[in-house]
């Protein structure tokens, strides 16, 4: 429903070609054309929705990074066709619509900020964020008091597998659930590989298959023991990984570039060649 009038308002589909004019309501009529003609966004729904957005907020953080013009206007548009394809859906289940996300997010942004909008007066940023925290947990007891249930990990944010595995470790600790040091964490690797392993060796890959959900599970426990060993180190999980991917992304360019160099396409190479270029890739590192 509708916070304002009480009504939940679906976006009438633009007709014809429609132009780029730079209007939310004309952005909100093209997605209910989209929904009603094109077969791709029709069968989605806000679950199928749930990877696009997170991989369009990564996009967008990779594009601010790279701080050029295009690539940032492009990318703060995918993360807002995000907001406008699940509000349109909203919409058409009669829940609520764009004009409710909006209200609640300016009631927000007015609630959390009594040092601008109020008389309260806050001398730093500092205070700001205890202030900030103060108010989001009155926010939380008001969702409490609406039935919605807090336990004591529910205040893990969402984000990465890893990002929110680190945190829940985090979180466990301060509860007491933890290793003293990082001997128990890196037993609890072991074990965690050798259970993998028993999944997997000796086995057919038809085997495997018929056993996957078992499989995922392991390597699940066992990418949860690895982040215990980074946390208990005061590693970033997320870091070390994006390290590995920006690395392993690198050598295979240059595993690329050398096979280019040679008038050879990576289609036509074989694995001999690609490892023999790889570690080429790691000894080129060491020069730099």
């Amino acid at each position: 429903m509708s916070i304002l009038d009480n009504k939940t308002t679906v976006p009438k589909p633009v007709q014809g070609t429609p132009d780029a004019t730079g209007e939310l309501a004309d952005l909100l009529a093209l997605m209910a054309r989209l929904r009603a003609d094109c077969p791709w966004d029709k069968k989605q729904t806000n679950h199928s929705l749930i990877p696009y957005a997170i991989e369009e907020a990564y996009e967008l953080g990779e594009a601010v990074q790279g701080d050029d013009d295009e690539d940032i206007k492009g990318e703060l548009g995918d993360v807002l066709l995000q907001v406008v394809f699940h509000c349109q859906m909203y919409a058409e289940q009669g829940r609520f619509d764009m004009s409710d996300v909006i209200t609640t997010l300016q009631e927000k942004l007015v609630r959390r900020h009594p040092h601008v909008f109020e008389a309260e007066t806050l001398k730093d940023d500092a205070a700001v964020k205890v202030r900030w925290d103060e108010i989001k947990l009155e926010e939380q007891q008001a969702r409490e008091a609406r039935g919605k249930s807090k336990r004591r990990l529910d205040q893990v944010k969402a984000g990465s597998a890893l990002m929110q595995a680190q945190d829940v470790q985090k979180q466990a600790s301060k509860l007491g659930f933890d290793w003293e040091g990082i001997a128990g964490a890196v037993d609890k690797l072991d074990e965690e590989i050798a259970e993998l392993k028993h999944e997997l060796t000796d086995k057919s890959t038809i085997e495997v298959k018929a056993n996957i959900r078992e499989v995922e599970k392991e390597l699940g426990d066992c990418m949860f023991a690895l982040v215990n060993v980074a946390r208990k180190l005061n590693l970033d999980a997320e870091a070390a990984t994006l390290t590995c991917v920006h690395k392993f992304k690198s050598r295979f360019g240059y595993i690329e570039e050398q096979l280019e160099l040679a008038g050879k396409r990576i289609e036509d190479s074989d694995i001999i060649e690609m490892d023999a270029l790889w570690e080429a890739a790691k000894q080129h590192e060491r020069s730099l």
